[in-house]
């Protein structure tokens, strides 16, 4: 089993998404447990306070470090964590998260997810309390919360059993540093549109072939930048060579 732990402003922003697909599933069958806690209940005023107006002024209010450090320690001591596992605090200036980051945060028991709100955190939760920062993407959200959902959808699809195939994984866009090839399904021929001949050959050889290089022109047509540190064997080369001088 994975354990995501996630600390919020909104527990119930989290109940739909998790309640239906291979997540709700896999929590039933005992492969997930998402808990959801509330930062305000590590507040010690009426108002459960848990902002505040940045020293030296400016627009907005920042996440105060109280309830958050005491809410991650109220976490690690109840579900018995170790400090192995992984403080995440998410937030447009943390390190973007990629496929390889996906699986690196896939081989941990659990995960403690830290959703931001607001302007942002105190500084000293950056520098001592979360252990890694992560940026679902190049743009700003109201809070936290959506990039959480998408954390732990892209994590949770790696963990054995979540999927029911797992080969169905290892093609998907990034995790082979390229994009996916294209796919078809029945009918053979649509609206006079008809899948590729390959694909109907029953020849495997040439079915990987066709695949592999549909997958090097799709990274070359739309993400070129992930050429750069793809795996490329002399082959990809010549046939991304051969899509340049196409022009």
């Amino acid at each position: 089993m994975m354990r995501f732990h996630v600390l919020t402003l909104s527990p119930d922003m989290f109940t739909s998404p998790f309640s239906d697909g291979i997540i709700h599933r896999a929590r039933r069958r005992g492969l997930l447990d998402i808990r959801v806690y509330d930062i305000r209940q590590h507040t010690h005023d009426r108002h459960r306070t848990v902002d505040d107006y940045p020293f030296g002024g400016g627009a907005g209010m920042l996440m105060k470090p109280e309830p958050m450090f005491e809410a991650v320690e109220a976490v690690r001591d109840s579900a018995g964590l170790d400090e192995t596992a992984p403080v995440v605090l998410l937030s447009p200036q943390g390190r973007r998260l990629t496929q390889r980051v996906v699986e690196e945060l896939s081989s941990h028991e659990d995960v403690v997810i830290l959703c931001g709100r607001y302007e942002g955190v105190d500084e000293r939760v950056r520098q001592h309390l979360a252990t890694d920062e992560i940026s679902v993407g190049d743009f700003v959200l109201s809070g936290g919360e959506p990039a959480a959902i998408v954390l732990i959808d892209a994590v949770s699809r790696l963990v054995s059993g979540v999927v029911g195939s797992i080969e169905s994984t290892q093609d998907d866009s990034f995790t082979t540093g390229l994009l996916q090839h294209p796919q078809y399904t029945r009918p053979a021929e649509y609206r006079d549109r008809a899948v590729p001949e390959v694909l109907l050959s029953g020849n495997h050889g040439d079915i990987a072939r066709w695949r592999r290089q549909e997958s090097l022109r799709r990274t070359f047509q739309r993400r070129p930048d992930l050429l750069d540190s793809a795996q490329l064997s002399e082959e990809d080369l010549r046939f991304i060579e051969s899509l340049r001088q196409e022009g």
